[in-house]
């Protein structure tokens, strides 16, 4: 065989390991586009309109694996493991109502990675941005729609130690005024002005525009408080509360309790606190849960807990009875509209 020969040989033979490596990678990639609905118990999931007001329509993040991972997608609310419409906005914690949804969302720079807070109208079009100054925890938006609410942890990555330090900034959908952060706030303790170098103040759950439910940490305790924007206050209620969600008729909470005798990675147990008595209610979900849930309706709470995809979502009566049942696999962060 001559030089030139071999040389035509060893390109055709370049050309052919190319081509391969291309098909190979195309396959690859059609298979992960795929995977959303290839992949056995995987939900099927296809782009389309979502919009947050639509009634009978569940929205979350989608946490599937495949092209829609961590987009906010729609459901039937009647059949929330049914096929997902995927809207291409993606969210690391999200939340709606009235209308108005917060997005906090991950953003990836040329020179570091950082994190945004949107404020979104029903059609998913951003209506303002906030940057935030640590990763994305808790979400809320309030009844109305006109005011949201968000939370980050500034140093340490979970609750379940000591050495966390969070930041929560309350923000006017309708002007983009904002509050960056709580712990300006007066805190009464027991009645009594509190001034500490420890406080946090995380998971904002809305009464109305105004009024709102939160936790407060100080010299090692947590405390449900009960914060008021106009007079600038965060008055403690109860012990032991973490993330707090307000039912519709404003009765009860829902939150995490740290109880005694189990793992220090797995300490909460999911409770509802009557506000007018503060007689505390377990729930029948027996596994730690480190969500802030959400209301349903008015008698069903809904929680993630980890699962194959990152998170499932679970449902559990909120009077102590029944049993947690699957509501959604693959799916974090939901949010349910009126009507």
């Amino acid at each position: 065989m001559t030089r030139t020969h071999r040389l035509i040989v060893l390109l055709a033979a370049i050309a052919l390991l190319g081509a391969v490596a291309v098909g190979a990678t195309l396959h690859a990639a059609g298979r992960a586009a795929e995977k959303d609905r290839t992949q056995p118990g995987g939900p099927e999931v296809r782009p389309g309109p979502v919009l947050l007001d639509a009634p009978g329509r569940t929205v979350f993040r989608n946490m599937a694996w495949g092209p829609h991972r961590d987009e906010l997608t729609s459901v039937p609310a009647a059949d929330p493991g049914g096929a997902r419409t995927a809207s291409g906005v993606r969210c690391l914690r999200f939340h709606s109502a009235g209308g108005t949804g917060v997005c906090l969302q991950a953003v990836h720079g040329k020179l570091r990675d950082g994190y945004r807070a949107l404020v979104l109208d029903a059609h998913l079009h951003e209506r303002h941005r906030y940057g935030l100054s640590g990763i994305p925890t808790r979400a809320r938006v309030s009844p109305s729609g006109r005011t949201v609410a968000w939370t980050v942890f500034v140093s340490g990555d979970s609750y379940a130690g000591t050495s966390f330090s969070t930041r929560t900034s309350i923000a006017d959908a309708a002007s983009g005024g904002l509050e960056r952060n709580l712990e300006d706030y007066r805190f009464f303790l027991d009645g009594r002005p509190h001034r500490a170098a420890d406080l946090n103040v995380w998971g904002v759950t809305f009464a109305d525009d105004t009024r709102f439910f939160a936790t407060v940490a100080t010299g090692g305790q947590t405390y449900l408080v009960r914060g008021d924007r106009r007079e600038r206050t965060l008055r403690s209620v109860h012990r032991n509360v973490e993330c707090p969600s307000l039912s519709p008729d404003g009765t009860r909470v829902a939150y995490k309790k740290r109880v005694a005798g189990v793992s220090s990675d797995a300490p909460w147990r999911l409770y509802v606190l009557d506000l007018r008595t503060l007689r505390e209610t377990a729930t029948a979900e027996g596994r730690s849960v480190d969500d802030q849930a959400v209301w349903r309706d008015g008698r069903t709470l809904v929680y993630s807990l980890p699962g194959a995809y990152g998170s499932d979502l679970w449902t559990v009566p909120a009077d102590g009875s029944g049993r947690p049942r699957l509501l959604a696999r693959a799916a974090l962060a939901p949010a349910f509209p009126a009507g």
